[in-house]
């Protein structure tokens, strides 16, 4: 690593830190319903809101209920962005004149937000009215987001209770995390984007001639700022503009990139410290992070320095790949002068470690060892920080099967944070890690295998194959970035990757609550000699372990007829990428 990717990777962390554990604290008081300092204006709001819904906030539900209404909820959140999208020439709000969406795109484009994925098969700009845009999807990205934290909220009770059967109310978390957690910081971020360049307007696209050759061009704008702040703090990815992130209007600075860099791990990081102090022992918060953040270390080390070296085509046309001061050096294929190799890949393993997908490179463009590393970072079940909520309550899964694994060791019955894990959270955790894997795989078979499939190939070959495999890795881990090679804008994928979002969404929330409300079920056991402690050094390497031999074991055979493969011929046979 050069000394820039060192002070830049260093000022993002601290920055990153700084505000995580202060917002962590925040969480947790949101999510006990205890009084914080937007309560006063914000109380009102959510007793209105819940009112007009016809919810008893005091009302706990069982996980069954809880279930029943996240699903529910969701299913309505599809229904009108579904409808909205066939019927968007007819709404206002439109002054591009944007016509209807098709029904497979408007299929996946529905799943894609209500799942947090934000998968888009289309460019922005040139589909989908601001109606849409804000009504749409921009509603979803608060609410999606907001679903999946209330998820692990759920489950956090089920640590943190004992001998009930409740573990909250969905509707009273969802309207709690949208007022008091990501509507203000929404806010405040869009306002600080506005500064630095990002659009925000209602005006029609401008017709423009340009001073080269004076040629008619369209420049669209639009509501973008507002839509970039909340997909960024929210996970969700969808980006305006059809280059997402790399858009001058929705990217247009260096500190615009940091602070978005910064707001795409923020809640999730957040989400580690409010554990802690949910289950009233913040070092588990501090075990959990530690683990993630060896794992975001480890492919930051492994995709840098491959960026930063370059390609054997790239030195033999005769590029100069070193890094000076005058220029970034390395493999820039794909990437944008302003941000350089090292902020390109920040990006890239920060949106694929979230289950975020913006993009501020084309990761299509990277080296072969450089485009794994992402792949990887989805295939590992988005839980390095992870999706807000759900990274968290994807790891804490892992953390089930290491002290299964640890108790199978020692030859007593398994037990994390007091709470004995028996069959039937296993046998949910089993589901709910192997659902997702299951779509990636089934799904990338059938593309490769398929006419309908091949299609939308353009590049043959070990990269087609990587496209597919990042694809439906994309999708079924609610990621939504893409190998921009593959042309998914068909009715095959539209519908084959939208039911894959939709099983790697609530196939994996259901069995979390299932589990959830057995925990809270549960009597408290006092820890022992024999009690695995999962706040050290030794528990934090064994779930480490435990998530990479789990991705390894089920994806190293896809990885090697694609990434791997198109390395090795990369360094034999001189093949470009």
């Amino acid at each position: 690593m050069t000394a820039n990717a060192w002070v830049q990777t260093g000022v993002f962390a601290t920055v990153l830190l700084a505000l995580g554990f202060p917002l962590g604290a925040h969480l947790a008081r949101v999510l006990s319903g205890e009084q914080t300092f937007l309560s006063r204006l914000t109380d009102p709001i959510d007793r209105w809101l819940l009112a007009a819904a016809g919810v008893d906030p005091n009302e706990e539900m069982t996980w069954q209920r809880y279930a029943t209404a996240l699903l529910l909820f969701s299913a309505a959140g599809i229904a009108v962005v579904f409808v909205m999208q066939l019927m968007q020439g007819l709404l206002p709000l439109n002054p591009d004149h944007l016509p209807n969406v098709g029904p497979a795109l408007a299929f996946n484009t529905a799943v894609s937000f209500a799942t947090n994925t934000n998968w888009q098969s289309y460019g922005g700009e040139t589909t989908l009215s601001y109606f849409t845009q804000m009504l749409g999807l921009g509603v979803q990205n608060f609410v999606s987001a907001a679903a999946g934290i209330a998820v692990m909220a759920a489950l956090l009770r089920g640590f943190a209770r004992h001998s009930t059967a409740t573990i909250g109310n969905f509707y009273a978390d969802l309207v709690r995390i949208t007022t008091k957690v990501l509507a203000p910081l929404a806010l405040l971020l869009a306002v600080v984007l506005v500064s630095q360049g990002v659009v925000q307007t209602f005006a029609a696209a401008h017709q423009v001639t340009t001073l080269e050759s004076g040629a008619p061009q369209v420049i669209a704008v639009g509501p973008v700022a507002s839509q970039e702040a909340i997909k960024q703090l929210g996970t969700n990815g969808g980006g305006f503009f059809n280059v997402n992130s790399a858009h001058p209007f929705e990217n247009p600075t260096p500190l615009s990139n940091l602070l978005e860099l910064v707001a795409i791990l923020l809640i999730p990081v957040a989400c580690c410290f409010a554990f802690g102090r949910l289950v009233r022992d913040r070092r588990q918060g501090w075990a959990i992070f530690a683990a993630m953040t060896i794992l975001f270390a480890a492919a930051l080390a492994v995709a840098l320095p491959s960026e930063q070296r370059g390609t054997p085509a790239l030195a033999a046309a005769g590029a100069d790949l070193a890094a000076t001061g005058a220029q970034p050096g390395g493999n820039m294929e794909g990437k944008e002068v302003r941000f350089g190799v090292t902020n390109s890949v920040l990006w890239a393993v920060a949106t694929t470690a979230a289950s975020n997908g913006s993009v501020n490179s084309m990761h299509d463009s990277f080296t072969p060892i450089g485009g794994l590393v992402p792949i990887v970072m989805m295939q590992l079940g988005e839980v390095v920080y992870g999706g807000v909520g759900s990274g968290l309550y994807g790891m804490l899964l892992f953390a089930l099967v290491t002290v299964f694994i640890g108790g199978l060791m020692v030859g007593r019955t398994p037990e994390y944070l007091g709470k004995k894990i028996e069959a039937f959270e296993m046998k949910m955790v089993m589901v709910a890690i192997l659902v997702p894997a299951l779509a990636v795989l089934v799904g990338t078979a059938l593309g490769a295998a398929l006419p309908a499939g091949r299609a939308g190939i353009l590049n043959p070959g070990a990269h087609g194959f990587s496209e597919i495999l990042y694809a439906f890795s994309s999708a079924s881990n609610n990621n939504g970035s893409a190998f921009a090679g593959l042309t998914a804008n068909s009715d095959f994928y539209n519908i084959l990757l939208g039911l894959a979002m939709l099983a790697g969404r609530f196939l994996v929330a259901v069995p979390v609550l299932a589990i959830a409300g057995s925990l809270a079920s549960k009597k408290l056991v006092p820890a022992s000699a024999g009690t695995l402690p999962t706040h050290g050094p030794l528990f934090i390497t064994m779930l480490v372990g435990t998530v990479i031999l789990v991705g390894a074991l089920t994806f190293v055979p896809a990885l090697a007829l694609g990434p791997i493969v198109e390395q090795i011929q990369q360094i034999t046979q001189g093949v470009p990428r």
